[in-house]
């Protein structure tokens, strides 16, 4: 064999090696199942056959809040609010789809119209009529996608450092975001997702580092690498995303909530000033030293302030 060919087959040797020693193998969905699934967790199958992994937690006849995670988070996120809130409202959080236990979309489908698709398939197997629909990052740009299409379904939108607004980040961001964006990158992460990647850019997205603890960073990286969950990431990651715009907002008649942590270094607090500006019906509060997750970082300040401003709503009460 020629001298070339020796270094090539070295080559390929030595990236194989590489690839096998630093691979992060998908996790086994009974496991995660056990561990993650406890009550009151629930599997929902929707008539399109995707079966949700859901909580529905609170009185059976009281006002619905439905709360849709961000980017490669699960309903743990809403952890925090439907302890605080639950005894006054029925909270409703499940993971999207290409998230947590729900998993892959069966038919690989990850437009925002997918995503909002599953809102009404989940609102009408329980059984809702109307609804609060909250979202933060990711799950914000399709909640407010979803109100402006269905506006006779809400009682009131929550925006939580939603995404969607024209608003451009200057510097910082996301490592992990920012990976998932580059193609043959992001195709590689399917394979290869070391912990320390999800723990970085889990502190880079707040301000307040006492959430990130070793717990939450098992189970981001663990729901990450439920089987699809990557290939997943890699396809959301790799379709053009187009912002709101003042037209298709300014005629938006839902009472919004529009609530953001004044240091997210991920979606820039100018993008709240953008979202109440544009949306005739919005409230703002805003919470300083806080980043990306408000409804985590500060959790009693933001859900006594979703509390105060649902009181002056005239809410829904559920009657099956």
């Amino acid at each position: 064999m020629k001298r070339a060919g020796w270094i090539l087959l070295i080559l390929a040797a030595t990236l194989l090696a590489a690839f096998l020693v630093f691979r992060t193998p998908d996790t086994d969905p009974a496991a995660m199942r056990a561990k993650y699934a406890g009550p009151p967790s629930q599997f929902v199958t929707l008539p399109d056959g995707l079966t949700v992994h859901l909580r529905d937690e609170g009185p059976r006849g009281a006002p619905v809040i439905l709360l849709l995670h961000g980017s490669n988070a699960d309903l743990s996120a809403w952890d925090d609010w439907a302890a605080r809130l639950k005894d006054q409202y029925r909270i409703v959080r499940y993971d999207q789809i290409g998230h947590g236990l729900t998993g892959p979309a069966p038919d690989g489908d990850y437009i925002q119209a997918a995503f909002a698709g599953t809102i009404d398939q989940v609102a009408d197997t329980l059984g809702i009529d109307r609804f609060v629909l909250g979202g933060n990052s990711m799950g914000g740009g399709i909640a407010l996608a979803y109100a402006l299409n269905h506006p006779q379904r809400l009682d009131g939108l929550v925006l939580v450092d939603a995404a969607g607004a024209p608003v451009r980040r200057e510097g910082g961001g996301n490592i992990g975001f920012t990976l998932a964006r580059m193609p043959g990158i992001n195709r590689l992460m399917t394979q290869i997702t070391p912990r320390t990647l999800v723990e970085r850019s889990l502190r880079q997205s707040v301000s307040n580092t006492a959430i990130v603890t070793p717990a939450s960073v098992d189970r981001y990286w663990e729901m990450l690498r439920y089987p699809g969950n990557r290939a997943a990431t890699a396809a959301r990651f790799g379709r053009k995303r187009e912002p709101f715009t003042e037209k298709a907002v300014q005629n938006m008649a839902v009472p919004t909530l529009v609530m953001w942590g004044q240091e997210d270094a991920f979606i820039p607090y100018a993008a709240a000033g953008w979202f109440a500006k544009n949306l005739p019906a919005a409230t703002s509060v805003s919470y300083p030293q806080i980043g990306h997750l408000p409804m985590q970082e500060a959790p009693d300040a933001s859900a006594a302030d979703l509390r105060r401003w649902l009181g002056k709503l005239p809410l829904t009460t559920q009657t099956r």
